[in-house]
């Protein structure tokens, strides 16, 4: 095979190897080529890398080698990591999300008459943040997806179990205002 095309495949291996990497034994029967040929892909690599001024480089860790940032551009992660991220979900996201965590399993017609408005975006934002999962098939004409919460959910929260969640009858006692209601998932907005 062609250097480039295995010196492409070789960089896909290390990284799907991610945090805990791959050994040049396991690359050689991957690819199906010597110990030795592994050991000039991974010095082809290495100098693509150098020679370039790419933001990645190969580290050989215990025999295992892993694709990872350069260390000279740590100031740039460090920065990158501390600086404020919008994480902030819509009021639509917030109601879709209370009434899953209260109604699963559910379906998104069940949302939508629940809420009075169509709520496939507010899904998808829960979804793509891994909060809410389909979790089957709803056995009436049509098998709508059925809606849950995910274990992230339950993490995010601090909670171990979904019985774990406020009683709904405390949040309508005749000293509760309605607005006390969205406390419990304020957390999103400030986050």
């Amino acid at each position: 095979m062609e250097l480039d095309y295995l010196k492409g495949v070789a960089e896909g291996l290390l990284f799907a190897g991610g945090d805990e990497g791959i050994t040049v034994s396991e690359l050689s029967n991957v690819l199906d080529i010597s110990l030795d040929e592994v050991r000039h892909l991974i010095d082809e690599l290495q100098t693509d890398y150098k020679e370039q001024n790419r933001g990645l480089m190969i580290l050989n860790a215990n025999g295992m080698l892993s694709l990872t940032t350069k260390p000279d551009h740590s100031d740039y992660f460090k920065k990158w990591v501390i600086q404020p991220k919008p994480n902030r979900m819509s009021q639509a996201a917030l109601e879709t999300l209370a009434i899953i965590a209260y109604q699963q399993p559910i379906t998104r017609a069940e949302i939508d008459e629940i809420r009075g408005v169509r709520s496939e975006r507010p899904l998808q934002t829960l979804v793509s943040r891994m909060l809410i999962e389909e979790c089957g098939r709803k056995e009436t004409v049509g098998r709508p997806t059925l809606f849950r919460t995910t274990k992230e959910f339950l993490t995010f929260f601090g909670l171990s179990t979904l019985e774990e969640l406020p009683e709904l009858d405390s949040f309508f006692d005749s000293e509760t205002d309605a607005s006390d209601v969205d406390l419990f998932f304020d957390r999103f907005q400030d986050e």
